[in-house]
């Protein structure tokens, strides 16, 4: 389908095994060789753990943590039945990550400190950066500003907060999106609120990380928004509606 609906060709193909092994006997064989692979990551993380609490440096090195993460990443790619293990290996390596930073130059701590800022982003605006302006309004600062810049860079004025940008205050981190780090870094602990941030990671880095059923009518539901709106204050509008409902449909669930 995606493939068709970017104008090209495509061909589905069914295979028969030949070499006396049922189906089920082959999606063992794929279930086993990535059980072993998240059981190497775990090891791996575990040991990188001991390194950090012996050497008391705070944080593994960074080269090393991606690693792992790439390896996580590539490992779920090609996990497809399901097999065990994968929930340890994403706690194992999701322990190592560094402790939330303070955001730069604003030297906020808390939600409180952010109130009263401008919140300032890259024009054409779409999912990730709507989710997250939304999020900024509902429960930050529902007065907040927004101010659309050209390019990837911007040196922020006093009272700005740049997000979702090359060198942003938040940003994306690692493989999460900037409504993950926001979610994190401002200590909403909200299962309705997780349960947006994993659509919103699947629509915007497409890597199928959480598998979200909702994810497909959501970007089809951005994607039109987009269209029907050049400008940004408008879809973060338009955008916004629409993440107040998906909240409230989470929070009934």
């Amino acid at each position: 389908r995606e493939i068709a609906g970017a104008g090209g060709d495509a061909v589905l193909c069914e295979a028969v095994l030949a070499g006396g092994l049922t189906d089920e006997e082959v999606e063992d064989l794929f279930r086993d060789a990535r059980a072993a692979d998240y059981a190497r990551l775990v090891e791996e993380a575990g040991s990188l753990a001991d390194a950090r609490r012996d050497a008391e440096a705070g944080a593994p090195p960074h080269a090393e943590l991606e690693v792992l993460r790439r390896r996580l990443k590539e490992t779920i790619a090609i996990d497809f039945f399901a097999a065990p293990g994968r929930r340890e290996a994403e706690a194992a390596v999701a322990a190592l990550e560094p402790a939330p930073r303070e955001a730069v130059g604003g030297g906020f701590r808390a939600a409180e400190e952010l109130r009263g800022r401008t919140w300032v982003t890259r024009r054409d605006v779409h999912v990730d950066r709507i989710a997250s302006a939304w999020l900024v309004r509902r429960f930050v600062d529902p007065e907040a500003r927004f101010r659309f810049v050209t390019g990837r860079r911007h040196r922020p004025a006093e009272g700005e907060v740049r997000f979702d940008m090359f060198e942003g205050e938040f940003t994306h981190e690692g493989d999460r999106c900037t409504f993950e780090v926001l979610l994190d870094r401002l200590g909403l602990d909200d299962p309705a609120l997780r349960a947006l941030a994993e659509i919103v990671h699947d629509v915007d880095l497409k890597d199928g990380r959480f598998g979200r059923p909702e994810a497909a009518g959501v970007a089809r539901l951005i994607d039109g928004i987009a269209r029907a709106h050049a400008d940004d204050d408008a879809r973060i509008v338009r955008g916004g509606a629409a993440f107040d409902d998906l909240y409230e449909s989470f929070r009934a669930a």
